[in-house]
């Protein structure tokens, strides 16, 4: 599906700790110094406006909406998995406890703990395994989220110190594990890993490659925090997946619409240590049934959608495929992968970030289409090549793969205008 593909370096990082970040075109929630804009800059209003009265859109993201809209929503709808005449939870409680059980439940694992953020509860749980195995180093991909995002926390914070099995932009292989010439105490799986573009082993090698980390007497971490969606690539269900891993992190707002918030789930002892640390991190908030309640909508509503939308990330993805292989002036694009692997993917063009930013809210604000959100440089591509995220969520199910190829076409030919009008 890809033209004049000889030659393109693998993704990579470029090594940790050099905050390169993979292609974040599809969330508006990102960090501001990963969405380049400052943060509330008037670029950001400008994009979500466009987006917000977008009538036709691939997905709707959980930042999208306004303060009011979203507590309404929230207000209007949480009766249905709560009793809203409870008491609201207290560091932890009621609602809160009914959420991590609820988790513990779908992972087929003893115990949950809710944290915050994910970063802070993957944190905890690698400290936590370091101190149980004796072995402080963690075996993980150099495009993983702690690699990338947590500006060193790892190594500043927990003392911990990573090792890569290897660099390409792809889940390791058994071989790989087995061949990482130091001991390590902890290898940790990035599921799916998403700068590379949520991408996923199969299950046999999955497993084979858990089977590798016991084989050198380290225990397996899953970064799920894309968990969800990738059951339907796996073909098994989420209790088998997590079965796999000796712990396993999720989080709420990124495939679940949750306003935020993350569980670790394990073992109990881990679990109930995981609470002391979440204590000493900071993560012991005060009150958090909001971020819970939205969960529990979101265990409710979205996790039954996700096979749907997985199934059609794939007719979106070969649309797009199909449209660029015959548009003019495209003289080489990527779609990864092909087919997405979950209901996300990315895709690449040689052409700049902000003229293709332009053309993309240009469409949106006059034609009320939205197909592309941000674009970034590529990771690991070479100059002048430029990547975007493309979700495929409620909204997109309506989308025919026609509707996707005349959404290309208009958005090209704003391209190829330099930005401006069609």
């Amino acid at each position: 599906m890809t033209q004049n593909t000889e030659g393109t370096p693998p993704l990579d990082s470029g090594g940790p700790g050099t905050g390169t970040a993979g292609a974040a075109g599809a969330d508006p929630t990102a960090a501001p110094e990963r969405r380049g804009d400052g943060g509330e800059g008037a670029g950001r209003r400008r994009r979500l406006t466009a987006w917000r009265a977008s009538e036709r859109l691939l997905w709707h993201g959980s930042a999208d909406g306004r303060l009011g809209e979203r507590l309404a929503a929230l207000a209007a709808d949480a009766g249905a998995v709560h009793d809203l005449d409870e008491h609201v939870d207290l560091y932890g409680d009621g609602v809160v406890a009914e959420l991590e059980g609820r988790v513990a439940a779908l992972l087929g694992l003893p115990a949950a703990a809710f944290f915050p953020t994910g970063t802070m509860a993957q944190q905890v749980a690698l400290r936590c395994w370091a101190g149980r195995t004796g072995n402080r180093t963690v075996a993980l991909h150099p495009l993983a989220h702690p690699e990338v995002h947590e500006r060193g926390a790892l190594g500043a914070v927990g003392g911990l110190r990573t090792v890569h099995p290897t660099r390409e932009p792809r889940l390791p292989t058994a071989d790989e594990i087995r061949g990482l010439d130091e001991p390590f105490g902890t290898l940790m799986l990035e599921l799916p890993l998403r700068d590379a573009g949520f991408v996923l082993p199969e299950w046999d090698e999955l497993v084979e490659v858990v089977e590798a980390a016991r084989e050198m007497d380290a225990v397996v971490h899953f970064d799920g925090a894309r968990l969800w969606e990738c059951a339907p690539h796996f073909g098994r269900e989420l209790d088998e997946i997590a079965g796999l891993a000796d712990s396993v992190y999720v989080s709420f707002y990124k495939s679940l619409a949750g306003l935020s918030g993350a569980v670790l789930a394990g073992p109990e002892s881990l679990v109930e240590e995981a609470r002391a640390w979440r204590h000493r991190y900071g993560g012991l908030v005060f009150q958090q049934y909001p971020a819970a309640l939205s969960a529990l909508l979101g265990l409710e509503r979205e996790l039954p959608r996700l096979p749907s939308y997985v199934a059609h990330a794939r007719t979106v993805a070969a649309a797009l495929a199909a449209g660029l292989a015959e548009e003019p002036g495209v003289p080489w694009f990527r779609v990864h992968p092909d087919p997405p692997h979950t209901h996300q993917f990315q895709v690449w063009l040689p052409f700049g970030a902000e003229l293709l930013d332009e053309a993309g809210v240009r469409q949106a604000e006059e034609t009320g289409v939205t197909l592309f959100r941000r674009w970034f440089p590529a990771p690991g591509g070479p100059p002048g090549v430029c990547a975007t995220e493309v979700t495929v969520s409620s909204p997109g199910l309506a989308w025919t793969a026609d509707d996707v190829r005349a959404a290309l076409a208009d958005f090209m030919t704003r391209v190829r205008a330099g930005g401006g009008r069609a």
